[in-house]
């Protein structure tokens, strides 16, 4: 069998990468840039001031002994003004260009008006205090926004301050969850003993949209081969992946590979050595799509889609990759099998601002409720080994 990073390592090889698109700003939040952003002036493009306040020049501050004369006001946005002379001063908003022959601000609260007088005293004046220098946060062409970055409010604003009212960024994929099974039932509908809610397709669903997808379907499928060929058939030319839950395990009526083969798609692994998800399928259509078939028990499902799918999913759009954080146990653990084995924890913080990972055992690869409240989870190497206290490992988030 694969290991996880054998399997990660596959998966990135055998994905195309997202068409490009081009988006109006307002619609571009979410999205991964798939162009370079560059300051299209210096930044701050002038002398911007930074406080309200008086410009003054400070050595005429020093011979008038910090008594100027009003000579006018200057808001953001208006053309410089010129001081008539070093004895004057100009009212001064901030976000202003600095007035020409001006070259510190007094703040507003530093200044006493008396008539057409501004008093500050013989404080002593900073040059350029309370002004920011152009081109001081970076020059024109400074490269601000790299290819692969997703798009929050910060990228968009500065986009924005680019002069870009468009970004290129890449495609989102269509998307289809299709959980298999004749023993699922929707929430709200009446359930037999001997049923189970659908809520892996939920669970799926709520993920692929937390991380930025928007463009899924969903699907259920019972265990019926006509039926199944038919469902994944229209499927695989409807979409641009695939995510079952169930039906790939070793069972008379796990079906799923049997029907994705038969319908074209190539098979690049099935089972990865680990616990839990080891029977995951993943393949690739010779039209396209991509296939990731998950193993049915709840917890082996948000595993499999957290530390493959949704990774691999954002190196498809072109984001740039991040190593997984490593966060040390707070209590020791056990693997008795030798396979990697995933520990669901909920991140904790100390006094120091340190974070470390408090196991959350599950009472099985079916407790799904178990996970309510954890963050994520660990990988830990195989076993048989007890992993103490203080053991650092990479941790991978819901």
């Amino acid at each position: 069998m694969l290991t996880p990073a054998q399997a990660e390592t596959l998966i990135e090889q055998h994905l195309s990468c997202l068409p490009i698109e081009s988006l109006p700003l307002t619609q571009a939040v979410g999205a991964v840039l798939r162009e370079n952003v560059y300051a299209e002036r210096d930044q701050p493009p002038f002398d911007r001031v930074a406080m309200d306040g008086i410009a003054v020049s400070t050595s005429g501050a020093v011979t008038t002994a910090g008594r100027l004369r009003v000579s006018g006001m200057q808001a953001a946005g208006d053309p410089p003004r010129t001081l008539a002379d070093p004895e004057s001063c100009i009212e001064i908003m901030t976000g202003a260009i600095m007035p020409r022959g001006c070259d510190a601000v007094v703040p507003v609260e530093q200044v006493r008006r008396a008539g057409e007088y501004a008093e500050i005293g013989r404080k002593p004046l900073t040059l350029w205090q309370n002004v920011h220098r152009r081109g001081s946060d970076c020059p024109q062409g400074t490269l601000l926004l790299a290819a692969g970055t997703r798009l929050s409010a910060p990228e968009v604003a500065i986009a924005a301050g680019a002069g870009m009212a468009r970004l290129r960024v890449s495609a989102q994929p269509m998307i289809v969850v299709i959980s298999t099974g004749n023993e699922l039932v929707e929430p709200g509908e009446t359930i037999e003993p001997h049923q189970v809610r659908r809520s892996n397709a939920y669970g799926i669903t709520a993920s692929l949209r937390q991380h930025g997808f928007a463009r899924i379907a969903d699907d259920h499928v019972r265990d019926d081969e006509v039926e199944l060929t038919q469902r994944l058939g229209f499927h695989l030319r409807t979409h641009d992946v695939l995510i079952l839950s169930g039906g790939v395990s070793m069972g008379q009526l796990d079906l799923v590979p049997r029907v994705l083969e038969k319908l074209g798609v190539s098979l690049v692994f099935h089972h990865i050595a680990q616990r839990p998800g080891k029977p995951m399928w993943f393949g690739v259509s010779q039209s396209g799509p991509a296939v990731f078939a998950l193993p049915g028990n709840p917890v082996s499902t948000l595993v499999c889609l957290s530390r493959y799918v949704l990774p691999a999913l954002r190196a498809a759009m072109g984001q740039m990759p991040a190593a997984p954080a490593r966060i040390a146990l707070t209590a020791p653990v056990d693997v008795k099998a030798p396979l990697a084995f995933y520990m669901p924890v909920t991140l904790r913080s100390d006094e120091w601002g340190r974070t470390s990972a408090e196991p959350k055992p599950t009472n099985g690869s079916g407790d799904f409720t178990a996970l309510a409240g954890t963050d994520g989870f660990v990988e830990l190497p195989p076993g048989p080994n007890t992993f103490p206290k203080g053991f650092v490992a990479p941790f991978f988030g819901w």
